[in-house]
């Protein structure tokens, strides 16, 4: 879709994205346990909120409406109705109309696209958040919880990691119809890792995972499925981060940026978004992500772009093995070429495509109803230059994200442009 007027980011803000081995995080081992408590829900929702409407130069009265991305708050931290939890971090969002938006992983995405439309059906300032609380947990019921993204009375058997055992069964039907093997996964491993050591707001900043490191099962990086036949196709290292954490973008009209004092020079266009769904019970083709395929078509085709186009993309690598469908799926890799981009550095930081350049989901983290609005957050950043020491080299003008919930279920994918 084509927004019908402008729409711009105009301020973005992430809370740290933290959960275990990060040094702010307190589990069992940290020797805080006991004396304090990791931030909750609202903190991420509130901070985040209030620090992208900072961020825009733009005070709490002038939101004109909200939406939250959230996936299983009602799970992990016993909370629903996060449009009015959001009413709270402000005074001056009394009586605002905010909702939350669910679409599994893809929540935030869906946020995002809801925002978009507010805009471009009238209104000026429209506060899009994401954040989600993952950690209260242990790590078979967080993937049991989870699981309620897949078709859970057919697929929850797979293995008790759900998840995991559906995309190492991707991984096992990628290997086995084409030339991608296991060193392949380990290069977009370390260059997520490469990406997060650069980034202080990343869960992994601190655990670096070298090439060597990622290739090969270990006890530090174990295969760790119960499903025998799909238990070697999928190492820890090669699985997203259970994080806590939350993202928010301020997308505004032409006269919300005079409203923040801007110019379309201070912001980055949303020039289109393609939304797609597709059958819970699918997928039908494991070696393709179908959906997001769809939904980059239709952003696309309403753009007038091509994927030759774009200069910076954040793609949903809840697995190693998604970051390669995703780059297919989206176009931004040759039919047969992406063993060759893999082996060349084609995605780093200095290759020519920077894709995840904070770390993506497999390192920077994975707040699951926070990642869709990060990813926009992230291109709004690089293509204003303003990401310190990960910041993509050159004057990046053309940006893509690609949210995806579930397996493919659902998938936003959208396309923004620095304004010459």
């Amino acid at each position: 879709m084509k927004p019908a007027r402008k729409v711009y980011v105009v301020g973005a803000h992430h809370t740290p994205y933290i959960g275990k081995f990060h040094p702010d995080f307190v589990w069992k081992k940290h020797p805080d346990f006991g004396k304090r408590e990791n931030p909750g829900i609202e903190h991420y929702l509130h901070t985040a909120a209030l620090g992208a409407l900072e961020d825009a130069g733009l005070p709490p009265a002038q939101v004109q409406k909200g939406f939250v991305g959230n996936f299983v708050g009602e799970l992990f931290v016993q909370q629903g109705h996060l449009g009015s939890v959001l009413a709270s971090a402000h005074p001056d969002f009394q009586g605002k109309p905010f909702a939350r938006l669910e679409g599994a992983c893809a929540s935030g995405g869906l946020a995002l696209a809801a925002g978009i439309d507010a805009v471009s059906a009238g209104l000026d300032v429209v506060l899009v958040v994401g954040a989600e609380v993952q950690t209260t947990e242990n790590a078979k019921v967080g993937a049991d919880y989870l699981a309620r993204a897949a078709h859970y009375r057919t697929q929850r058997g797979i293995d008790p990691f759900t998840f995991p055992a559906l995309f190492a069964r991707r991984t096992k039907a990628v290997f086995e119809a084409t030339d991608l093997d296991a060193t392949d996964l380990a290069r977009v491993v370390a260059n997520a890792y490469a990406n997060a050591a650069r980034n202080p707001l990343a869960h992994r900043r601190a655990v670096g995972i070298s090439f060597e490191q990622a290739c090969e099962a270990s006890e530090a990086n174990p295969t760790f499925l119960s499903n025998e036949e799909l238990r070697p196709y999928l190492k820890i290292s090669d699985c997203s981060q259970v994080s806590d954490g939350g993202s928010a973008v301020i997308l505004v009209s032409e006269e919300g940026l005079r409203k923040a004092g801007k110019t379309p020079a201070d912001a980055v266009e949303v020039i289109a978004y393609g939304h797609a769904t597709g059958p819970i019970e699918g997928p039908s083709d494991l070696t393709r992500m179908e959906v997001t395929a769809a939904a980059a078509r239709e952003a696309y085709e309403s753009a007038g772009v091509g994927p030759a186009d774009v200069d910076v993309a954040e793609l949903h690598d809840c697995f190693s093995i998604a970051f390669c469908l995703a780059l297919e799926a989206c176009g931004l890799v040759p039919k047969d070429g992406l063993k060759q981009f893999l082996a060349e550095g084609a995605f780093a930081l200095e290759g020519r495509l920077p894709v995840n350049t904070g770390g993506g989901l497999l390192a920077f983290g994975h707040p699951v109803g926070a990642t869709g609005v990060k990813q926009a957050g992230e291109i709004f950043r690089q293509l204003q230059g303003r990401c310190g020491d990960y910041q993509v080299p050159g004057s990046p003008t053309t940006g893509l994200t690609q949210n995806m919930g579930g397996d493919d279920r659902t998938a936003v994918v959208t396309l923004y442009r620095k304004p010459s």
